[in-house]
This record gives C-alpha cells, sequence and structure tokens, in this order.
C-alpha cells in the first residue's frame, strides 16, 4: 500500500497554527485546536470562450463530450446537412448528413464516434434516422411518426424520441432498439423544444415550448412529474444524467443557466452571451458545450462556443493601498509588490508618478510630460511611456523611467492616444488609438532608438487592455473602442504581425490589463456602464473569474501573469485612488472530523 509521504512528499507535520503555504492536498495536525486539517483550491462554476464552429447555425443535433462532440445539420439561412466534429481543441467539417435539416431529436449521451438523430425538418418534417459510425452517416429505420423540434435521449443503440410537433405539438414517445423504433408511453405534458439526458431506462425532459419549467423523469416504462425548473423557458441547450443535468439559454432568458442534482433546480453563473441554443449543446453537468445559436438582437445565428467547467479555480481581489493621487486613465506597469503608476487625469492632465512597494504608494519624481490616456509598460525599474493626451492635443512624446527619474527619448512616429504597449525602455510594441479617429491599428516597433511602423492590427480601436509585462514579439491587446462600438476583440502578435484570437466574454473599453500574451487578466472597464468584471486569458480562452471590490473604468493595471495582479486609480462616478490586491487560486482549509 502507498504511503502518504510517497503520493504527496511530505509527513503528516504538527503545527501549533496553520501553515502559511501547504502543499495542495497536505494534511496537518493543529496541535492548538487538536484538528486534523487540509487544504484545497477553491473553485467556482463558470462559463469561458471556446472554439468557434466553422459554420454558424441553431437547431443542430449534437452528441459528445465536452472535448469530443459532433454537431450535424441545423439551419443558418437555410437547413444544412454540415456535419463538425469536435477533438477539444478544434472543429473538423466532416462527412455530411443524407438529408439536410434542422430540429433534430440526437441520442444526447452518445458517444460522437456512434451518434443518431432523428425526425427534422427542412420544408417538411421528416422521420429520417441516421447513424454515424466515426467516418459517415447511413440511413436506418425511420420514426414511426414524422416530426420536428424532438427531444433525444440514450445512445444509438438505445435511444428515446420524445414529444416535437407534427402540425401541433405532441407528447409522443418511441424507443429505439438499434434497429427499429417502437411507440411507447407518452410524456405527461405536450411540448416542443425541449432538453433531453439521461438513458433509454432513465431519462429526463426539461422546460419547452409552450413556455415552461415543466420537468419529467422516466424509468423505462413511465413519466413522473418533478420539480420545475426556476425559469420556464424553450429552445434552450442543455446534457446530462437523470440526476446531474445543466440546461442554459432559451426564449425568454437567454443566458441563465440552472443545475439539476436530481431533486431541484438551482440557478447558477449565466451564459456569457446570451443565446437561444435549438438544444445544440452537449457533455455534462460538470463539463458542457453550448455550440452556436441563434442571438437576438441582431436576430441571427451566431458561431460562438461556450465551455462549462463546474470547477474552475477561483481568484480573489483584496484591499491595497491607496495612491496618493487618484486620478483617471493613468499608466501602470511593474508587478503586485513592485508596481509603478504615472500620469492621468484629476481632471487635469498630470505628470505625478507613484511606486508601490506591496503595501503602500510613494511619489516620486514626475513625467516631464503631463498626460493621460497613453502607453505604459515595463517593470518599476525599467518602463516606457509613449503618446497621450495632455489636455488639448495628442502627444507624440516618448519618455523612459530608470527607478529614479524621467527621460525624454524619441517620438513615435504618430500622435496618438488610447494606445497600449508591450515591453520594456530598450524593446517595445506599441499599438491601436482612440484618437486620431477613426480608431486605428497603427502598430509601432521600440529598439531602444527609434520606431518603426510594422503591420497594423486587424481591428482598429482604442482604449484596450494590454499584455504590459509581455515584449516587443509577444504581445496581446483585448478589448478596446472601435469608432462606435465597445470590443470584444482579442488580437495577439507573433513578432511579425497580429492574429484574431477568442473574444472577451464581456465587450468593454477602458479596462486594464496584466500579464503575458499566454497569461494574462483584463479587469474593469465601461460596456457601458461601469463594470467590475474580471477575465483571465489561459494563452487561449477567456473566463469568468471574481469581480473587482469596485467597479470602476480607466484604471491602471499592472502585474506579471493572471495569478498575480494589482488595480488601482480609476473612475466610476468620482476618480478614485483605490488599490486592489489580485491572488489566484484561492484555497480553502477544511477540518477533518471523524463525521
Amino acid at each position: 500500500m502507498a504511503e502518504y509521504k510517497g503520493i504527496h512528499g511530505t509527513k503528516i507535520q504538527n503545527y501549533t497554527t496553520d501553515p502559511d503555504n501547504p502543499i495542495t492536498g497536505q494534511v496537518w495536525y493543529n496541535e492548538t485546536s487538536q484538528t486534523m486539517k487540509f487544504q484545497y483550491p477553491t473553485t467556482i462554476a463558470s462559463w469561458s470562450t471556446g472554439t468557434s464552429i466553422n459554420t454558424a447555425r441553431y437547431g443542430g443535433a449534437t452528441s459528445g463530450i465536452y472535448t469530443a462532440a459532433l454537431l450535424a445539420g441545423g439551419q443558418d439561412t437555410a437547413k444544412v446537412a454540415l456535419t463538425e466534429s469536435w477533438d477539444g481543441t478544434s472543429w473538423t467539417e466532416v462527412n455530411d448528413l443524407n438529408t439536410a435539416r434542422a430540429y433534430m431529436g440526437s441520442s444526447s449521451n452518445a458517444p460522437y464516434t456512434a451518434s443518431l438523430v432523428f425526425g427534422g425538418q427542412s420544408t417538411v418534417n421528416h422521420a429520417d434516422t441516421e447513424l454515424w459510425n466515426g467516418s459517415s452517416w447511413t440511413e436506418v429505420n425511420d420514426l414511426n411518426t414524422a416530426r420536428r423540434q424532438i427531444s433525444g435521449i440514450g445512445i444509438s443503440t438505445a435511444a428515446l424520441a420524445t414529444n416535437g410537433y407534427t402540425t401541433a405539438a405532441v407528447n409522443l414517445n418511441e424507443s429505439w432498439n438499434g434497429t427499429s423504433w417502437t411507440e411507447t408511453t407518452d410524456l405527461n405534458t405536450t411540448k416542443t423544444y425541449r432538453v433531453g439526458a439521461g438513458t433509454q431506462t432513465a431519462g429526463i425532459v426539461a422546460g419547452g415550448l409552450p413556455e415552461g419549467g415543466n420537468t419529467e423523469t422516466w424509468n423505462g416504462s413511465a413519466w413522473t412529474e418533478v420539480n420545475d425548473m426556476n425559469t420556464g423557458r424553450y429552445a434552450h441547450g442543455g446534457g446530462g444524467t437523470q440526476t446531474a443535468l445543466l440546461v442554459y439559454g432559451g426564449d425568454p432568458s437567454p443566458a441563465v443557466t440552472e443545475d439539476w442534482n436530481g431533486t431541484s433546480w438551482t440557478e447558477v453563473n449565466d451564459l456569457n452571451t446570451g443565446r437561444d441554443p435549438y438544444g445544440q449543446g452537449t457533455g455534462t453537468a460538470t463539463n458542457n458545450l453550448c455550440i452556436g445559436g441563434f442571438v437576438y438582437p441582431p436576430a441571427s445565428s451566431v458561431s460562438t462556443v461556450e465551455e462549462w467547467n463546474a470547477a474552475t479555480p477561483v481568484g480573489a481581489w483584496s484591499t491595497g493601498g491607496s495612491l496618493n493621487t487618484a486620478r483617471n486613465r493613468l499608466g501602470g506597469a511593474g508587478t503586485q509588490t513592485a508596481a509603478i503608476a504615472a500620469g492621468g487625469a484629476t481632471p487635469s492632465a498630470t505628470g505625478v508618478t507613484e511606486l508601490y512597494d506591496g503595501s503602500s504608494w510613494t511619489e516620486v519624481n514626475d513625467l516631464n510630460t503631463a498626460r493621460r490616456t497613453m502607453s505604459m509598460t515595463g517593470t518599476q525599474t525599467d518602463s516606457i511611456i509613449a503618446g497621450g493626451y495632455n489636455g488639448t492635443v495628442n502627444v507624440a512624446n516618448v519618455e523612459t523611467w530608470n527607478g529614479t527619474s524621467w527621460s525624454e527619448t524619441t517620438d513615435i512616429n504618430t500622435a496618438r492616444r488610447g494606445a497600449r504597449g508591450s515591453g520594456s525602455s530598450s524593446a517595445s510594441l506599441l499599438f491601436s488609438s482612440i484618437n486620431p479617429a477613426p480608431s486605428t491599428g497603427f502598430t509601432e516597433l521600440w529598439n531602444g532608438t527609434s520606431w518603426t511602423e510594422v503591420n497594423d492590427l486587424n481591428t482598429g480601436r482604442g482604449n484596450g487592455a494590454g499584455s504590459n509585462a509581455g515584449t516587443s514579439t509577444e504581445a496581446l491587446l483585448t478589448g478596446g473602442y472601435a469608432v462606435t462600438v465597445y470590443s470584444a476583440n482579442t488580437e495577439s502578435w507573433n513578432g511579425t504581425s497580429w492574429a484574431e484570437v477568442n473574444d472577451l466574454n464581456t465587450a468593454r473599453a477602458d479596462l486594464a490589463g496584466a500579464g503575458t500574451y499566454t497569461s494574462m487578466l483584463a479587469f474593469g472597464g465601461e460596456t457601458p456602464p461601469v463594470t467590475a468584471v474580471t477575465e483571465s486569458w489561459n494563452g487561449t480562452s477567456w473566463s469568468e473569474d471574481t469581480d473587482l471590490n469596485t467597479a470602476r473604468s480607466a484604471l491602471g493595471g499592472s502585474g506579471a501573469s493572471n495569478t498575480t495582479a494589482l488595480a488601482f486609480g480609476g473612475f466610476d462616478t468620482a476618480n478614485t485612488a483605490a488599490t486592489e490586491e489580485w491572488t489566484k487560486p484561492t484555497f480553502t482549509v477544511k477540518t477533518i472530523t471523524s463525521s
């Protein structure tokens, strides 16, 4: 038998107080309280941005899990037969359905290599059933009753086709044995557009049209009504089992997410983008995919995907020492415990510079040119400021900081404000602007001596959040204001050009950033209104985390990654000097009891 030390690398130790930095999973004995304890990361359940499907649509059929899924058929401007396969990283178009259609049922709990789809609508209702073997679709025996808007349950060899619409809503229930369909006990409630999950002998359906939260469970022979959802809806998505089901989106509450524990429903964190998935969701109650769907306004299908994780480590903001000078639109750089803040508006442009030592701010030498809305990047002892607005005009001035004072150096090529940067005083990148109008994607590269114009951003904008702990060859820009639009767009710089990557969950401008192009935190800003939203970037996608304690926009930020950061200054109804410190993950200490 394995010993505790062999598993965790340490013996169970005695302490008079709890240790400051225990290893996750480590058990210790507290002599004072005479208890055994351990710690584990605190987690939340939340949605994060996933990789978009290739073709925007709604009303398709899905199966699989959140790392291996299949989407077939659906509708954009017309019914399609397109099928896409998800491998946990990317969506790939594979062989089409034999019959283009939407609003089908599917073996919702089947693996993505063995899926069954049935019914649906093209110009007419269908009874067609098709079987996917991992590479192609084969037509098999039809449903007894052609219909659309069906709820599907089970796997490819043992499935249920429940409810639906012929010329009106029906409560029909058919059972599939791997070869043919047999009519069996009808549901208690006649509805369409319901979520179905579970198995052929332990199924569940929820919601539906007529709009309601009705939920029924199936034991293999009869349906039983159980507790309703909190928010009645239809055209929603979901996945799971009879005792653990997640549902989300739908009409009329397109962002609401609820969790079923086998007895009752609980509202949990909303989708980032409200939508009607029309059944385009698959997975479990702990890990799920919401795939595409229909969004209104502007009343169109979307290709965006969101991933649900019920165990995302939680970060936390705590109060730090306040700035000496309250201001907004200031620059920030450095780390959580060694930061620099410079410039800003009080409301007039200022050159005030302050250093943070992990607990308090100290005023040091001012900028030579007072300004606000400029780019700032680097460290507490080696940083660079470029551009900005002096209260009258945009400026092209550039200043470098050596840990003691600011020195003027070569101007940028285009005077501007609302730009962001990445790098140091000897090698940095400057990108974007809110002005000159319209918002631009101008990008300039600094080699320590001169500025050179390089490839522009794909989407011109300003007042976004940049990876101010990044380098001149690896940078990230997210959010911002593009002419008249608050943006969620994110772009990554590889040293030569910008590439669009996964968007923020919440579009906004005047937000702050901290970290690098693979590990960044974005916080605060204006949607409008002013927001406290915090999102974490893992190099691939953004996930929502714990909000700032104080909602604000036009704030400063610093930090080396998405695990430690600093937020300071900004504006809500007035300028603020407040500072908040970010740490991730947070931990919960648990006392081991005999019960």
